[in-house]
């Protein structure tokens, strides 16, 4: 029992980043008609917000400090953060600390603004267009940004901590009645699927229950009759694909102490999160989400060292055989909708 609850959290883990991924993917789908193979590298971005503003707040100056001394003797040279400077040592040791939680407000507008450049630069010229030529143009964008992102941050993992004060694990085992240390888990893994939730839980509230989600999800259904309605549909489109990549990002931000950001992370998620979408069901938000956590727990089952030494390298193909298996019993997903790429 321990271990299938244990089994069962790292699946939540996994699920919630991708049904993240995959939520902005079926958001981009389902308002635009477009298949985004960018989306990954909107993930990978979000990563490197929270390294870029890591980084910002670690700038720092040399100091003389005189109550040291180097090996000669001399008063030994210090770096400050300049944070220290403006907020206090204790106060700008505790802002670097929570850089990684603090990113997410940098990461917001940063997404927002290049899901509209990357939209309104790029993607609008291909809406009437085959969707073969969407996943060309945008899986090519994706490797431009993979290496735009390589060439500035190098090919080499970067570690983003998490606060000291969600270092360490959880004794689940304690809690629900087994032996303590039975069923630990890093708090941080916890902390996002947390997030995880509360960003799913927001964006299925702003679309139901707002106006302008009604008027997107009314869109969605019927774009040419809203249109006519007098509503400037394309705009709202616009603003959903901004909000889609600030949800990927922010994803990614928060998956920084988990997996350390690398360049090619974006692609890493891009391929699962694509069959993700396909086992919901093409265009289906809940389909996404639900997909995303039961692949996650599915894989991480199938990761378990008496499954592989029975069924060797099941963990590397287990989504793709739950995939082929749906598609040939429901071939438009778990709760897909009727005409969505069927034509």
């Amino acid at each position: 029992m321990d271990a299938i609850i244990l089994q069962i959290l790292n699946g939540l883990d996994k699920g919630s980043a991708y049904a993240l991924i995959a939520l902005g993917l079926t958001l981009i789908f389902g308002t635009l008609g477009v298949v985004n193979f960018a989306h990954g590298a909107l993930f990978m971005i979000g990563a490197f917000c929270a390294v870029t503003l890591n980084k910002i707040l670690t700038l720092s100056h040399t100091v003389i400090d005189p109550t040291k001394t180097d090996f000669l003797g001399n008063p030994a040279k210090i770096q400050v953060p300049y944070v220290y400077d403006i907020f206090g040592e204790s106060a700008g040791a505790s802002i670097i600390d929570w850089s990684v939680p603090l990113a997410i407000f940098f990461a917001i507008p940063v997404m927002i603004a290049i899901g509209f450049i990357m939209e309104r630069g790029l993607i609008k010229h291909f809406y009437k267009r085959p969707h073969a030529d969407q996943i060309l143009v945008t899986f090519g964008l994706a490797i431009v940004l993979q290496e735009v992102i390589k060439y500035y941050y190098g090919a080499n993992p970067i570690p983003t901590p998490a606060p000291a004060a969600f270092k360490g694990s959880f004794d689940f085992g304690a809690m629900l009645g087994f032996d303590p240390n039975v069923i630990i888990y890093p708090y941080w893994r916890l902390v996002y699927f947390c997030f995880a939730a509360l960003i799913i839980g927001a964006v299925f509230a702003f679309l139901q229950f707002t106006t302008f989600g009604m008027v997107v999800r009314a869109g969605m259904a019927d774009r040419e009759t809203v249109g006519l309605l007098g509503i400037d549909i394309d705009k709202r489109f616009t603003i959903m694909f901004g909000l889609a990549a600030a949800v990927a990002g922010l994803a990614g931000v928060m998956y920084g102490p988990i997996n350390a950001p690398n360049y090619h992370m974006g692609m890493d998620f891009l391929v699962l999160s694509f069959v993700v979408v396909v086992v919901g069901g093409m265009g289906s938000l809940p389909g996404a989400v639900a997909a995303g956590f039961l692949l996650g727990i599915l894989e991480s089952f199938a990761s378990m060292r008496e499954v592989i030494a029975f069924i060797p390298g099941i963990n590397q193909v287990i989504i793709y055989l739950v995939a082929i298996i749906i598609l040939l019993t429901r071939p438009r997903g778990l709760m897909g909708r009727k005409g969505v790429m069927e034509d």
